[in-house]
């Protein structure tokens, strides 16, 4: 196989019972690269022409703090001392950066955001040209804060119709409703034993839901090659970005194809946890500390990861991870089928149609988000299934 299982992983950190604190937390790479103004854009996405705000070497580590954006939003009153202070969260908890962006003029003027999300870069990878693949290693993620947010807005959502509801009252004591039509569910970092972590949402006043939380980054992403208007941040494609894909946690790799000279390295809408599908719009967004290794892959080996598809791919320990994108939810899941097509093919030998009936008996394909405009499904294909060095 052209393309190594990352190696390198660290778990979440900081008790649940106690408030994380950034200044706490370890800095596991070479670089270390906070969200400001002058590191950060909102809502739009870098392109061949942004000026890089970090260089780093081909094979070099960084570490980022990366800014939610929930509770900074317009909707959200864009004072988030002042919105998680309705949740009972002390100023002192309020990360000092997410305060910043929310007073800064990254915004300020506009009337309506491209996207809502902090992406933090761009970041230069020494001698990256068109045709190379960035690879992308996440190797450790660990909480900025104990809670965060998920939200649903008016029309987007998977029932834009049907939720939120204006004319419903909200009984649930995790709800707050924002003045245009968002609904805020706010949630909790618990411990459990063995120090496992999970989310906590209250549903009534004697009910709680209790799910594992799965941190992982929604949007990394490569510069796209156009210097002209800059790309909303709310669709994936082939630069990346939103993949919103909840396997690339710590230990994945993320090959994204490059299409300007430098790369162009960004990162941002950082999840403790997300279901397939992300249906209400967001999932539980909060803020986390990532870590990454930027490699390039070249020539022979850099098509052979993607099977000459020119689009984003990724791997985990145990599994190959194809991934189809489009408008269309039926296109995209054909997308993602020839996306894996074409890697068994170009990486095992067989042909297209032993293929097709292997992906048929043995691969499964989920619905990564159908939030996001361009909607991604993608497909796990076990390693152990294919046993030996290929």
């Amino acid at each position: 196989m052209p393309h190594s299982t990352a190696t390198a992983s660290t778990a979440t950190a900081g008790p649940a019972t106690a408030t994380t604190t950034t200044a706490a937390l370890p800095v596991d790479g070479t670089h270390h690269l906070r969200t400001t103004e002058k590191t950060a854009r909102w809502g739009e996405l870098p392109h061949a022409g942004s000026a890089p705000v970090l260089t780093v070497a081909d094979g070099e580590t960084l570490t980022m703090d990366l800014v939610s954006h929930e509770g900074i939003l317009p909707d959200q009153g864009r004072d988030p001392v002042a919105f998680f202070g309705e949740f009972g969260v002390p100023e002192r908890d309020v990360l000092a950066d997410a305060r910043a962006i929310a007073e800064s003029g990254l915004a300020r003027d506009a009337v309506v955001l491209p996207g809502p999300h902090i992406v933090t870069g761009p970041v230069a990878v020494r001698g990256a040209l068109p045709g190379d693949l960035l690879r992308v290693e996440t190797l450790s993620l660990h909480r900025r804060c104990h809670y965060g947010i998920v939200a649903n807005r008016h029309t987007r959502g998977a029932l834009p119709g049907e939720l939120p509801q204006d004319e419903l009252e909200l009984t649930g004591p995790s709800l707050l409703r924002g003045p245009t039509g968002t609904v805020n569910a706010f949630c909790t970092v618990e411990a459990g034993s063995g120090g496992t972590e999970y989310g906590v949402l209250r549903c009534t006043d004697t009910l709680s839901a209790r799910f594992p939380l799965n941190p992982f980054v929604g949007i990394m992403g490569v510069a796209s090659g156009s210097e002209g208007t800059p790309l909303s941040s709310i669709p994936p494609g082939v630069h990346g970005g939103n993949l919103d894909v909840k396997h690339l946690t710590c230990g994945s790799s993320l090959y994204l194809p490059v299409q300007a000279e430098g790369a162009g390295f960004y990162a941002g809408d950082p999840h403790f946890a997300q279901g397939n599908g992300e249906v209400a719009l967001t999932a539980f967004e909060a803020p986390l500390r990532a870590t990454f290794r930027l490699s390039l892959v070249r020539g022979e080996a850099a098509r052979r990861v993607q099977g000459r598809v020119g689009e984003p791919f990724a791997e985990t320990r145990t599994h190959w991870i194809a991934i189809g994108l489009d408008a269309d939810l039926d296109e995209a899941m054909r997308q993602c089928v020839r996306s894996a097509l074409a890697f068994l093919t170009a990486t095992t030998g067989m042909d297209r149609q032993t293929a097709y009936a292997y992906l048929s008996a043995a691969a499964d394909f989920e619905v990564s988000q159908v939030v996001d405009q361009v909607k991604g499904v993608h497909c796990l294909i076990r390693k152990a299934d294919f046993p030996g060095e290929l």
